[in-house]
C-alpha cells in the first residue's frame, strides 16, 4: 500500500495539530509527549481541546478542529487518533479549494460504525469523501495496531486504501491508549522526519 508523495523533511514542519479521540483529552495518552517532543525541536504543536469528549457531537468537533487547523499549508501536519481522525477529515472537507496540507497521520483511523462502540453510531452515520481530500495532502499515513479492541484492523486498512496512505502496524499497541501501555509513539515522529 505504498504511495508516491513529495517527501517533507522534519525541517519543513512549522506546525502540527494533534487531535484526540472519543473520551480523551489533550493531556491523555501520548498526546502531551508528542506535543512536547515537537516543541523541543522548535515546531509549533498543540493538542485540540474537543468539546464534550464523552458525548461527542459531529458538528461541534468538526468546528473545533477546523478552527485549530485554520488555513493549512505544506508546513502544516495533522496527527489524529481514532474518532479525531474522522473529525479532521470532515474539517478538511469544508475547506475551499485549492488547499494544501503537508501531512496527515491517522492513528487507529476509521470511518463507519463500530460494533465495539454503538454509542457513536449517530456520529459515524455520515461518511466523508476521503479520495477527494487525499489529493490535497502531501504525506498520508495510517498507524494501527494488530490488537485494537475498538477499531478492527479492516476498518483502518479500508480508510488507508481510500486515502492512498502508507500503512504502518505497531504490534501489541492496542488502541494506543495509556491503558495499553502507550504513553509515547516514536513512529509518528519518524514518519514526520522523512
Amino acid at each position: 500500500m505504498n504511495i508516491t508523495t513529495t517527501p517533507a523533511t522534519f525541517h519543513s514542519l512549522r506546525r502540527v495539530v494533534i487531535v484526540h479521540g472519543y473520551a480523551a483529552a489533550p493531556d491523555a495518552h501520548w498526546f502531551p509527549w508528542l506535543r512536547d517532543s515537537l516543541q523541543t525541536t522548535g515546531i509549533g504543536a498543540a493538542v485540540v481541546t474537543l468539546p464534550t469528549p464523552d458525548a461527542p457531537k459531529a458538528a461541534a468537533w468538526t468546528d473545533a478542529v477546523a478552527e485549530a487547523i485554520g488555513v493549512p499549508d505544506a508546513g502544516t501536519w495533522i496527527v489524529a487518533h481514532s474518532l479525531g481522525g474522522i473529525s479532521v477529515l470532515r474539517a478538511l472537507a469544508t475547506l475551499t479549494e485549492p488547499w494544501q496540507l503537508g501531512g496527515l497521520i491517522l492513528v487507529s483511523g476509521f470511518t463507519g460504525a463500530l460494533k465495539s462502540l454503538p454509542v457513536l453510531d449517530e456520529y459515524l452515520s455520515t461518511d466523508i469523501d476521503a479520495e477527494r481530500i487525499a489529493k490535497n495532502i502531501g504525506i498520508r499515513a495510517m498507524v494501527r495496531s494488530d490488537a485494537d479492541a475498538f477499531v478492527p484492523a479492516a476498518a483502518s486498512d479500508k480508510l488507508a486504501r481510500r486515502l492512498n496512505a502508507e500503512l504502518h502496524i505497531q504490534p501489541g499497541a492496542g488502541h494506543f491508549l495509556t491503558e495499553d501501555g502507550v504513553s509515547d509513539l516514536p513512529l509518528v515522529l519518524e514518519l514526520m522526519q522523512r
